[in-house]
């Protein structure tokens, strides 16, 4: 057994010897992420491990050519990968799960950042301004904070949001019965009318695609703020490029974007980045743009890295995996 690592990481790298002791799988690897080059590197390998990248139909045929079965991603979410393209190819698709605690404690951290002004403020304090004005925030506490998606993260969210005496609301197609211990359910409406911020926590699909846009802002609260540390395709840029120049809402704090691909996780520095709405959010003092790294904890890269090896072990010995299978 085999995997080969594309845009493997030195902090994922330093716990791979011990997975490949743990599960008898041997591994390869390249920093460069997927490309016509070195696709060839898969070649005898029985899977590959990528981090979200183009994994669209004209790939996943070039790996299936060179014999690679198993496409696992070093991620929760999955829709960067042409899923039924890789079941008319005969792919097996895995994600990786880890600890909830690293992105639901980030996302409880950007609340508090967005309602208390904090990086505006630091930003501020670097220029040696310590003025008051326009850094007015708001108590924390006093606010109802609506929660969309409560599958492990989410429901994570809520218990910890608890401690602070948050009223929670909360959203999802399915119910959990731990969430509803510190929750209260209810419908995307209500979350949207009553909720001061909005926090997003659900997988990328058809049904939720761009949850968080010109509609949904237009029945929020003045001055509510939105935190995405999920993906990038549940918001729509320009809803919130539109809702913050109206006033409507307080201001943001965005994890993801989307058409983050070829950006987050790349080192730009001096070059013109051809992005029209990412340097427009990063003009507004309300907005946090972070890059792709709510889940950037040693514990969680260690889950995602040991999820990959035993994933392919679980394909080649015809056990169930763990993740979302194609």
């Amino acid at each position: 057994m085999k995997i080969c690592f594309y845009a493997l990481r030195d902090d994922e790298l330093q716990f791979c010897p011990a997975m490949k002791e743990k599960y008898g799988v041997d591994f390869i690897y390249t920093s460069e992420y997927p490309n016509d080059k070195n696709i060839s590197l898969a070649e005898n390998c029985d899977g590959m491990s990528c981090t979200p990248c183009d994994m669209s139909r004209k790939v996943l045929e070039s790996f299936r050519n060179v014999g690679v079965k198993y496409i696992l991603t070093r991620s929760i979410g999955y829709d960067h990968i042409d899923r039924a393209a890789a079941r008319e190819l005969g792919l097996k698709v895995d994600t990786v799960s880890y600890t909830p605690t690293g992105v639901a404690d980030y996302a409880i951290m950007l609340m508090l950042a967005s309602v208390r002004r904090f990086a505006h403020t630091l930003r501020r304090a670097d220029l040696q301004d310590y003025s008051l004005k326009n850094k007015l925030g708001r108590d924390f506490s006093a606010c109802t904070v609506g929660v969309m998606g409560t599958g492990r993260i989410g429901t994570t969210v809520i218990q910890h949001l608890s401690g602070f005496g948050c009223r929670i609301l909360a959203y999802d197609v399915h119910e959990n019965e731990t969430a509803k211990r510190f929750a209260q359910y209810v419908d995307r409406d209500t979350i949207f009318r009553e909720s001061d911020i909005i926090t997003l926590h659900m997988n990328a699909n058809d049904d939720n695609y761009h949850i968080i846009g010109h509609d949904s802002i237009a029945k929020m609260k003045p001055g509510a703020y939105i935190i995405n540390t999920a993906r990038g395709k549940l918001v729509d840029s320009d809803a919130i490029i539109a809702g913050i120049e109206s006033g409507k809402l307080g201001g943001a704090a965005l994890d993801v974007l989307e058409y983050e691909n070829g950006l987050y996780y790349y080192n730009r520095m001096g070059e013109v980045i051809v992005n029209q709405k990412l340097a427009i959010l990063r003009s507004f003092p309300n907005v946090i743009l972070s890059p792709h790294t709510a889940f950037y904890t040693a514990e969680d890269v260690r889950d995602m890295v040991e999820g990959i090896f035993r994933s392919c072990y679980e394909f080649e010995t015809g056990k169930k995996p763990h993740g979302v299978e194609a």
